[in-house]
């Protein structure tokens, strides 16, 4: 089990993770760490625990939008997905059409050569 310090508004805790997960877990505590400054430094020292409330909602918030934000791109791509499945089934359908006219007048040439004789 790993155990990292972290500092938040210039306060230590020492917190564990799994083994590998250290620096993960110390960019986390860099963010709400931030985040506490920017707050401390909007509306003054109003106690750790508001402090790391405020942060953590903050923090929420912006997950939040991002997860909706995530999910709208999801939409997007399954519609794209959807629009190139359409225009390959539709491509394939002239492709076909194609083909079959080009035999069709291959068809007519050579009766007219046919019918011309040598």
């Amino acid at each position: 089990m790993g155990q990292v310090v972290l500092t938040v508004n210039e306060h230590s805790y020492t917190m564990q993770c799994n083994d590998g997960e250290e620096e993960h877990l110390r960019d986390l505590g860099a963010v709400l760490d931030a985040e506490v400054g920017k707050i401390k430094s909007a509306v003054g020292q109003v106690g750790d625990i508001r402090l790391l409330l405020m942060a953590g909602l903050t923090i929420a918030d912006r997950l939040s939008e991002t997860l909706l934000r995530v999910e709208e791109l999801e939409d997007q791509v399954s519609g794209l997905r959807q629009a190139r499945s359409a225009a390959s089934r539709t491509g394939d359908r002239s492709d076909s059409e194609l083909a079959s006219r080009l035999d069709a007048a291959a068809q007519r040439v050579e009766s007219l050569a046919r019918e011309m004789g040598p």
